[in-house]
């Protein structure tokens, strides 16, 4: 949970929890005065801070699934650069995928650096109107593991939306980790104040990727996210020659479509397989920046 300190002992029940600084468990913790005397349970300040920060972003988006690998940062990515090809629009990518960030590869940005400015971290820009921000940025190198407890992506996560100079945007698209854990919870909680448009779910046709984004569904659900609707990636393979498509994940159980009937969603598209995709982010990686922006 975001509200436990690094500190904290193994069953801490959370600052913001009743039971804050008065259980067994709190016993010789560090943090127990200032819990049981109730100054943990007030608001973070920095609430109030990112609201004020995102009055100049217009529209907030979430890319969401509580499955790992149905293509989320790659949908991220694509829907970024649709919104950015109108050139009157101003569109930002912030990847909060604090343990395994792939939008730096996707988006052909790997070994770009973050820089300060007295208004805050830079962002790194694919066009003129579309910045991306992700901790890969951060890294010294994209093999570097990060090993941290919720409590650091909690404030990593803060730093992103408080600290970072988006100037004005049409668009803040946030690309997630699976799950619905700490990073959904931050996200949520900061952009609480800030008036999210709604998430968009990602998921592939078969059931062992649908179960766990039903689970994503719940968690909108129960934390009053608006859910846009859902997008069935990999949604069949059409191939190039014959132009036969084979359903590489067979939807079993009726896929997105019997899903989004049965709990009422609006289902936005499907995503086929196509190899073109993998070809393009392979070479985005591997062109130099000015090579493949001409």
């Amino acid at each position: 949970m975001a509200d436990i300190p690094s500190d904290a002992p193994q069953h801490c029940p959370g600052t913001a929890s009743e039971q804050a600084g008065k259980t067994s468990a709190c016993q010789g913790c560090p943090n127990q005065n200032l819990c049981s005397s109730g100054a943990t349970k007030a608001p973070d300040p920095a609430i109030e801070e990112i609201a004020e920060k995102m009055l100049t972003v217009k529209h907030k988006i979430l890319v969401l699934s509580g499955k790992g690998g149905v293509g989320k940062s790659t949908f991220s990515a694509h829907l970024a650069h649709a919104l950015a090809s109108d050139a009157t629009k101003e569109v930002a990518l912030l990847d909060v995928d604090i343990c395994g960030p792939s939008i730096p590869r996707i988006m052909g940005l790997e070994g770009e650096q973050v820089h300060q400015s007295g208004s805050g971290w830079s962002p790194v820009y694919v066009e003129d109107n579309l910045a991306v921000m992700s901790i890969g940025f951060l890294l010294s190198s994209p093999d570097d593991a990060v090993i941290w407890r919720g409590p650091k992506k909690n404030g990593m996560i803060k730093q992103f939306l408080r600290d970072v100079d988006w100037g004005e945007l049409d668009y803040l698209i946030v690309d997630t980790p699976p799950g619905t854990s700490d990073e959904h919870l931050s996200i949520v909680q900061y952009l609480s104040s800030a008036r999210i448009d709604g998430a968009v779910i990602i998921t592939t046709p078969q059931e062992v990727s649908l179960q766990d984004v039903r689970k994503e569904i719940r968690f909108c659900q129960k934390v009053q996210l608006p859910i846009i609707g859902v997008v069935e990636n990999m949604s069949g393979f059409v191939c190039p020659k014959c132009k036969n498509t084979s359903q590489i994940f067979p939807p079993t159980t009726g896929g997105a479509e019997r899903m989004c009937e049965e709990m009422n969603l609006t289902l936005l598209g499907r995503v086929p397989l196509d190899p073109r995709i993998g070809i393009q982010a392979y070479c985005l990686s591997h062109v130099p920046r000015e090579e493949s922006a001409g």
